[in-house]
Order: C-alpha cells, then structure tokens, then sequence
C-alpha cells in the first residue's frame, strides 16, 4: 500500500472511532417511545429529590440524601448508585443487595422527604411558553403541550422528541407533535413520566 493510500485508510479510520464513540455517550435512539408500565403505579424519583435510606439496626449507615443531578446517591458502604427513573422500592432492593456484601440480610426503607425538578416535565424550545409541567399521574403528551400554549409559529411540531431517562441512561425517542394537535392524532399522545424533556426544534427556513 502507498504511502497515499495509507493516509487515506488511516483518515477513514479514525473517523469511524470518532463517530463510534460520539454515538456510544449520546442519548439511546428509538422509534417508539419506552414504556415504564412497572412502576406506573408508583411515585418514580427523579433528580433532585431528598431521600430518607433507613437501613433497619444499622442508624449509622442510615442518612438523609439528595439526588444528585447525574441521578445517582450516595449512602456510606454504597456510592453512586443509580436513582433516578426507579421507585423507593425498587431503589431499596438495589442498596440491600450492594450491602449484603457487608451486612448480613440487610433491610432497607426509603421514604422521599421533598420532591425536585426532576420529578416535573420541561418543555423547550419553540413552543409558545417553554416552562416545566408540574407531573401528575396519567399525563400526556397533549395535556403538556396544552399547559405550555402550544406549538409558536416557527415550530417544527413533527420533528420533536421526549428524552427519557430509564435506569440512569437517556433514551430518545421521536413525535409528531403537530399532527397530535391539528389532526387530532391520538397515537402521538403518548404518556410522560416524571424527568421527561419534550424537545420541540425550529423550523428548517
């Protein structure tokens, strides 16, 4: 192989590995957007929000922490641990299981002291007012929509996507916000969960 042909090979390379690592740290991409039927039922913690972790016998590992805003807490014998996206529950049984390396059956409550802006839906972008949605059970895509005033007149409504966070990860999926509000297409109403961004972008001129 030449020494042009080398080159050549070599730029091609390095921007696959380029491209290949971008795409590995960006959201997840999907068509549809993920359910969280399990814990639909239950309140689900979101980024800053305070917890009470009650290890039972064990009041020095017992603490009162926030949700950092990377979504992970910290108790003592258990760091970074992923709680954004999950229940108090579910949340509990992943701590037992870390401290079982340490404590023998260990048992663990966790009760969630205050709520944070993790637990609301932002909407931004080309919307008439982006702002949060206050999360309530059974909220939807065109309740949030309707919160915020609309799509503005410069909105690309069919291009917007909702980021989702599921188990610590972003996952991003696509809507067609305007064919929901001037069509009155029901299968983009989609159900939101507390922590979901609805991005709605600009208009291609």
């Amino acid at each position: 192989m030449n020494p042009a042909s080398t080159n050549k090979f070599l730029i091609v390379l390095l921007s696959t590995l380029v491209a290949t690592a971008c795409s590995s740290t960006g959201p997840e991409k999907t068509g549809a957007c993920p359910e969280m039927e399990a814990i639909a039922t239950e309140y689900v913690i979101g980024a800053g929000d305070t917890l009470q972790v009650f290890v039972w016998r064990h009041e020095d590992i017992s603490s009162t922490v926030p949700v950092r805003p990377d979504g992970r807490i910290s108790i003592p014998l258990v760091e970074d641990v992923v709680a954004v996206g999950r229940t108090p529950t579910d949340l509990a049984r992943v701590i037992e299981t870390q401290l079982s390396e340490y404590l023998r059956t260990p048992k663990v409550n966790i009760i969630v002291t205050s709520q944070g802006a993790g637990n609301q839906v932002q909407v931004v972008g080309n919307v008439m007012r982006p702002e949060s949605v206050p999360y309530r059970e059974g909220l939807r895509l065109l309740d949030a929509m309707v919160a915020v005033g609309g799509l503005d007149e410069y909105a690309a409504g069919n291009r917007s996507k909702i980021v989702r966070q599921i188990d610590g990860r972003a996952t991003e999926c696509q809507v067609q916000i305007k064919n929901l509000m001037e069509d009155g297409d029901v299968s983009q109403n989609v159900r939101l969960y507390p922590g979901d961004v609805i991005i709605v972008p600009q208009a291609r001129f």
